[in-house]
């Protein structure tokens, strides 16, 4: 698709205002810096236009606008997308947004999100009825991007990633149709969107099915950094061998001076696992007592609460608007050499919201086979991120500088491509090495259903010569 970057000002607005519902944000507007302004602050994109959509009616109206005037198409749903990918220079931003309904049939066991929707959104309406989406491990992430790149989180060992329970969705084509996907119903683009990111359509609807999931037991462990060593070796074999009720990501962190953390702990750089444990609660206490005694940790947060309540549990620490950096790739084996690497670079974290998180992709996520759906690394055993982040843009080289100099040491010792969620914009090759062996597949399916890459502001997959008739 051939793009212009237009001046706003050229542009005939009245038959989209008349076509739409919602409302359309141009930068003579009052509202354009706060509607254009994006989660991650290293991000300042100017899009010629925004429409934030409030029906599937706008959101063709806006692609039938945006194809008329041959500009770019980024779309946004409700959460934060670390390399700016919801948003686009001199192009039309579709922003779903208002699109943020849930609604849960406790009978069926369904749960029906709209496309602007967070994973808060998700938690609030489906917790009173003992129900949970698997998701990822902040409620202010997005349900689109989250849900298309994968969604490895809290529950990933007991019930799957969220694209192993998700049953359907509707799509807006590049053409402006309406589908339904599903195993039933046009299963190609089923397939390539559990896992293909935003490369084939505006998904306005997911259908979940809610797993059992309410008062759960879980919070972090932390250990000295000194310690850091022995805790992975202990760690990597752990985990693998752990009940699939009991789910736990490693990380390094600096503690924050504030509660929960008791004070003698405060801004120590230390490591740790975030547990979140979904069995039976009489049996907690034996599934923990390893984890209590191994160390012992230094501390010891692990308690029962609302599974909400571990899902925000990093919201505070996470806001909109800090300058953000990330790396990340696919881990099967953690060596010691690895781990040597791993522990260098976490003794100079250079801010304190700056991290790095091995999540396990055992257990129900490592069940389906690598071709069953799009999100082809079922064989790896963690998904890694590095995540350089600061409030102050002053810092925003040093955290980038940081995230890149560990990636470097350490990506040898992965599997080669990274999950697309956890992606910068890096590249085709490394794009590709997201997708290994499905990347052809998903090429024929972006030539069937967008043929000119309308929707390319993604982790983009082409649209392979000679596909296109």
């Amino acid at each position: 698709m051939t793009t212009i970057q237009h001046n706003p000002g050229t542009l005939d607005l009245g038959p989209l205002h008349a076509a739409l519902r919602g409302e359309v944000i141009a930068p003579d507007s009052a509202k354009y810096d706060e509607a254009r302004t994006v989660y991650n602050a290293m991000i300042d994109k100017r899009p010629a236009l925004i429409v934030r959509c409030t029906d599937v009616a706008d959101v063709q109206a806006a692609l039938k606008f945006a194809t008329e005037h041959e500009l770019r198409i980024a779309i946004r749903g409700g959460g934060h997308n670390g390399g700016g990918l919801g948003s686009v220079d001199g192009g039309l931003v579709i922003d779903l947004g208002p699109m943020n309904g849930v609604r849960v049939d406790p009978q069926a066991r369904t749960v029906r999100v709209e496309g602007g929707a967070t994973w808060g959104q998700v938690d609030h309406a489906t917790h009173p009825f003992g129900l949970a989406v698997p998701s990822g491990i902040i409620s202010t992430t997005g349900v689109g991007g989250l849900t298309l790149g994968g969604g490895l989180g809290h529950l990933s060992r007991k019930y799957g990633l969220t694209i192993d329970n998700l049953l359907e969705a509707d799509v807006v084509l590049a053409s402006g149709e309406v589908v339904t996907v599903s195993a039933e119903q046009n299963p190609d683009l089923f397939w390539a969107i559990r896992g293909g990111g935003g490369n084939f359509g505006v998904v306005t609807s997911f259908l979940f099915r809610g797993q059992p999931v309410s008062t759960i037991v879980g919070g972090p462990t932390l250990w000295t950094l000194e310690q850091a060593p022995e805790v992975m070796r202990w760690y990597r074999e752990f985990i693998v061998n752990a009940p699939e009720d009991l789910n736990g990501f490693f990380a390094f962190m600096t503690v924050p001076p504030a509660p929960p953390f008791p004070e003698a702990l405060h801004l120590q750089k230390m490591c740790g696992v975030v547990w979140c444990y979904t069995g039976p609660q009489d049996r907690a206490e034996e599934v923990f007592a390893p984890i209590r005694e191994f160390g012992p940790p230094a501390l010891y947060g692990v308690q029962a609460m609302p599974y909400p309540a571990l899902q925000s549990a990093f919201d505070g620490l996470y806001p909109p608007g800090h300058q953000w950096y990330w790396r990340a790739d696919f881990v099967k084996e953690l060596s010691d050499e690895a781990i040597a690497e791993h522990v260098r670079h976490a003794q100079t974290l250079p801010t304190m919201q700056c991290t790095m998180h091995l999540y396990p992709i055992n257990g129900a996520a490592g069940r389906p086979g690598q071709d069953e759906t799009a999100w082809s690394y079922r064989d790896a055993t963690w998904g890694e991120v590095i995540v350089g982040v600061d409030p102050d843009p002053a810092n925003a080289q040093m955290v980038r500088d940081w995230c890149v100099n560990y990636w470097e040491a350490v990506h040898p010792y992965s599997m080669g491509g990274a999950y697309v969620n956890m992606m910068m914009d890096e590249g085709q090759e490394r794009v590709q090495a997201a997708y290994r062996g499905n990347y052809e597949r998903l090429s024929r399916i972006k030539a069937k259903y967008d043929p000119h890459n309308m929707f390319s502001v993604n982790q983009n997959i082409k649209v392979a010569e000679g596909q296109v008739t």
